[in-house]
C-alpha cells in the first residue's frame, strides 16, 4: 500500500498499519478511529495473553515525527522521539529535569522504544515526563484533517487516561520555549524501591536567575498527588526575587501544596504524599540553586 511500511491483521477484526508520511497516518484517522501506538511499552504489556482485535496505526515509520530541532526560539521534540534520543541530545540545562526522569521510565530497552508523546498521551498521574515538561513550560501541537493546533500541556492532559485529541488527529510534536537567561533544571522521584517503579511523589523544577543571582522566573511541577500533575504557582511566585543563595527551599510551606488531591493507595497514604511532596520540593530546590 502506498504510503505505508507495513499492513497486516492482528487477530479476527483488527488491522495493523505502519505509514510512513503524517499524511497517510491522518487518512486513516480521518477514516475509522485506530489506537495510536508508538513505542507500545504500555500498550502491549497490557495485552498479554489476550488477542488484539483493535486496529492499529503504528507512527513509528514517520521519519517527520522524530528527532529534537532547534527552531530559532524554541526546540521542537518530535511525538515519536525516545527518552534515550532525549538523554543523549545537546540541550540547555533546564533539560536535566527531563533527562532525569528519562532515566526512570523503565529499564534501558523501554528507553530505547517509549517514547515521549506516548508517555503524555498514556495521561497517567505517576507519568514522569510530564512535570518536567510542565516545568519547562512544554506546549503540546496535534495534527488532523483540520491542519495543526497547539496547546498548553497543562490544557492537553484532562485526566487520568484523558487528552485533548479528536479521533481524527496525533500528536505531531512537543514545543518547549528557550531560556531566555541562565538557567537549570532537576528532577526528583520518590518511590518505595530507587530504580523502577511508580512514583509517590515526583516533582521537577526550571529556574533562571540575572547575573546578580536572583530569580527571574521559576516553574515548578509536581506529580502523583493529583489526578494530573501540577504546577506549584503560588510557590513559583514566592521565588520570584529570591537570592539563589539563601537556600530556596526554605521558600517552601505547606500552603503551597493545599490545591492537591492526592489518594491512600497501595504505595502511601494521603497525608504521607502531602507530608512527602514538601520535603522532595524543598530538596528539589536547593539542589536547582546550586546548579545555577
Amino acid at each position: 500500500m502506498a504510503g505505508f511500511d507495513n499492513e497486516k491483521r492482528t487477530g479476527p477484526m483488527g488491522l495493523y498499519l505502519r505509514p510512513t508520511e503524517l499524511s497517510s497516518a491522518i487518512a486513516e484517522l480521518a477514516a475509522r478511529p485506530r489506537t495510536i501506538v508508538a513505542g507500545g511499552t504500555d500498550f502491549y504489556p497490557a495485552r498479554v495473553g489476550r488477542t488484539i482485535d483493535v486496529d492499529i496505526l503504528d507512527i513509528t515509520a514517520i521519519a517527520a515525527l522524530r528527532g529534537i530541532r532547534d527552531e530559532g526560539d524554541h526546540f521542537r521534540i518530535g511525538a515519536t522521539t525516545s527518552w534515550s534520543e532525549i538523554l543523549t541530545a545537546p540541550l540547555p540545562p533546564c533539560f536535566d529535569a527531563l533527562k532525569l526522569a528519562a532515566r526512570e521510565v523503565g529499564g534501558q530497552q523501554i528507553q530505547n522504544a517509549g517514547t515521549i508523546c506516548g508517555n503524555l498521551c498514556n495521561a497517567s498521574p505517576a507519568a514522569d515526563g510530564v512535570p518536567p515538561l510542565l516545568a519547562l513550560g512544554a506546549a503540546v501541537e496535534v495534527q488532523g484533517t483540520a491542519g495543526p493546533r497547539t496547546m498548553p500541556l497543562d490544557a492537553f492532559i484532562l485526566g487520568p487516561r484523558r487528552v485533548r485529541r479528536a479521533v481524527d488527529e496525533l500528536v505531531t510534536a512537543v514545543l518547549v520555549p528557550k531560556p531566555a537567561a541562565r538557567n537549570a533544571g532537576h528532577f526528583l522521584k520518590l518511590g518505595a524501591r530507587r530504580y523502577l517503579v511508580i512514583s509517590i511523589v515526583m516533582a521537577a523544577a526550571c529556574l533562571e536567575a540575572d547575573a546578580a543571582g536572583v530569580v527571574t522566573r521559576a516553574r515548578v511541577a509536581i506529580g502523583a498527588c493529583s489526578p494530573v500533575a501540577q504546577r506549584l504557582e503560588a510557590l513559583e511566585e514566592a521565588l520570584l526575587g529570591k537570592d539563589i543563595g539563601g537556600g530556596l527551599g526554605s521558600v517552601v510551606t505547606p500552603d503551597h501544596f493545599v490545591h492537591l488531591t492526592p489518594i491512600d493507595d497501595v504505595r502511601a497514604t494521603r497525608a504521607y504524599r502531602l507530608e512527602a511532596a514538601a520535603t522532595v520540593v524543598s530538596r528539589l530546590l536547593d539542589e536547582v540553586a546550586g546548579r545555577l
